[in-house]
């Protein structure tokens, strides 16, 4: 509970008590009970807001360090996965139509799907989607 930033009574509590965020954070803890070499997160920023998407980002980063632990992201917020994402791959009906290191991907997308994916971003205007 505390690699994930939650306190230690938060194993007294019930499902229903926990926010959004926290609740992500308890899904984190359960799987890293497990001392897993990989972590498979899959639209886990999906309805939180951008602060706490930030605070994710953050605490994934720190549990990629300090347990050497690799980290796959799925998600249509490219955005958000390119502040911690090393490489991105985009896909479509299943296949891969885009691929490469994350700055280099957003800074130039070449395919129509990925441009559209950052976008979408843009126009939410997400603080870190217009730098």
């Amino acid at each position: 509970m505390e690699l994930v930033g939650l306190p230690e009574n938060a194993l007294q509590k019930r499902a229903l008590e926990f926010s959004g965020g926290e609740r992500q954070r308890l899904a984190i803890a359960r799987a890293l009970a497990l001392h897993p070499k990989l972590l498979i997160l899959d639209e886990s920023f999906a309805g939180l807001d951008w602060r706490t998407q930030e605070q994710m980002i953050r605490l994934l980063e720190g549990l990629h360090q300090a347990l050497e632990l690799a980290v796959l992201l799925i998600s249509h917020d490219l955005q958000t996965v390119s502040e911690i994402a090393q490489r991105i791959v985009v896909m479509q009906n299943g296949e891969i139509v885009e691929e490469g290191p994350a700055q280099e991907l957003m800074a130039a997308p070449t395919h129509q799907l990925t441009r559209e994916l950052i976008d979408a971003a843009k126009a939410l205007s997400l603080p870190w989607a217009n730098p």
